[in-house]
């Protein structure tokens, strides 16, 4: 839940906490928790995937890009994998096969939506 602060010294900021955030399934071992959305489509999420897990399909980013920053374990994207502290940009039309062998969590934003 985003929990907007209009206090003096933070105003317009807008806060939520991981464990507060709604679940979503969106396979088998992967769990979206939403963090965030603006005005314009931006939005900002947590994705937890389990060990072993894998995107069912191919994961297109549209409208726009994927930024991803690995927070734990190993992701890959069906090509590579990237460690814990990796930074992923995807342009705009990109695509890739999210999974995981070990296991990860994901920082996902969406700039434009």
């Amino acid at each position: 839940t985003a929990h907007p602060e209009n206090g003096p010294d933070m105003p317009g900021y807008t806060w939520s906490t991981v464990v507060d955030a709604p679940v979503r399934e969106l396979f088998p071992g992967i769990r979206l928790r939403p963090l965030w959305s603006g005005p314009r489509g931006a939005s900002a999420h947590v994705l937890e995937m389990a060990a072993g897990s894998c995107w069912e399909g191919v994961d297109v980013h549209r409208p726009g890009p994927e930024e991803v920053f690995v927070v734990s374990g190993t992701f890959n994207d069906g090509v590579r994998d990237y460690p814990a502290g990796s930074f992923i940009h995807a342009p705009a039309g990109s695509w890739h096969v999210p999974q995981t062998a070990v296991g990860c969590v994901l920082f996902v934003f969406y700039p434009e939506g």
